[in-house]
């Protein structure tokens, strides 16, 4: 099938058990038990977001696909067995497997980077990831600052390592790297701009912003600026201009609704969503500075006892 007219006409261990809060109505997650992470990997059906931008990846657990006449890029890898879904995905939609040149990730923790090695094996992709979380994609999810070794995947050695303001560049299509760490020592928003209808958009890929139940923000040995890093990611979110708000969970962006809206009206893109961009970082901070303020009470507590 020809590329080009795809990309134009194509139309989606046990371990913690608390999702965060990220708004009334809505919780966010964090890899979980058998039953729930199956739940997150349901499968949906491929299609362009925005520009040269399709989702490849599952009900909550994202990938996306940047398509370019120079090859592809995706970015994210989902849970081991999520994989071939994107795998799938990228080829239902008409592109192929050895195009896709460069692969990303958001952060290592086994829902977005267990998929990885299957993914550079399949494509021969060059990985591109934080040097902060490099020590942990090599290792597999060994050694976790917060799960130790309960959430393990296959490990993946990048290529190449990004810093805060890095790009990575691909034809025309252009991605840099925010480090907006916390969830991860290294945890990557990716930004890039894309054009749809002679109009310019700005795409931001947020990492993550939750603190998972057993995260300690107070005295915390194995990560001690772990409370300043989610402070400095609010403010580096904040600064950040945002008309297409994605991210590594579907729920985040109201995946589910906004596809459903775009397939019912095509001509009006739910994706374009300043304002969701900005209550997302609004809630997820006020949960951040709620969780903190607990554990730093409790930590005056047994200070006193």
């Amino acid at each position: 099938m020809n590329r080009r007219l795809v990309h134009c006409t194509a139309g989606l261990a046990a371990c913690l058990s608390v999702l965060w809060a990220l708004a009334p109505a809505r919780t966010a997650p964090q890899p979980q038990a058998d039953a729930t992470a199956r739940s997150w990997n349901q499968a949906v059906a491929p299609f362009r977001i925005v520009g040269n931008i399709y989702y490849v990846g599952a009900n909550e657990i994202t990938a996306f696909l940047m398509v370019t006449p120079a090859g592809d890029m995706v970015l994210d890898g989902g849970f081991v067995e999520t994989a071939p879904q994107i795998e799938a995905n990228i080829q239902r939609l008409g592109f192929r497997l050895s195009d896709v040149k460069i692969l990303l990730n958001s952060h290592a923790h086994s829902d977005h980077a267990g998929g990885l090695a299957e993914l550079k094996r399949a494509t021969g992709a060059a990985f591109y990831a934080s040097a902060a979380d490099a020590p942990m994609l090599e290792s597999g999810g060994h050694g976790d600052f917060a799960f130790g070794d309960r959430l393990t995947f296959p490990p993946v050695k990048p290529d190449h390592l990004v810093d805060d303001g890095d790009t990575v560049r691909l034809g025309a299509t252009v991605l840099t790297a925010h480090l907006t760490p916390g969830h991860t020592k290294g945890c990557t928003t990716w930004t890039t701009t894309v054009e749809e209808n002679g109009a310019s958009h700005l795409v931001a890929f947020v990492c993550s912003t939750s603190v998972p139940s057993g995260y300690r923000l107070v005295g915390n040995s194995a990560y001690p600026e772990i409370a300043d890093d989610y402070a400095k990611t609010f403010r580096i979110l904040r600064s950040l201009p945002c008309d297409i708000f994605l991210g590594s969970h579907g729920s985040f962006f109201g995946l589910t609704e906004k596809r459903e809206a775009l397939a019912s009206r095509p001509n009006s893109n739910p994706f374009v969503d300043p304002g969701g961009y900005q209550a997302f970082v609004d809630r997820s901070e006020a949960a951040f500075r709620e969780e903190l303020r607990r554990q730093q009470e409790l930590a005056k507590a047994k200070t006193k006892d």
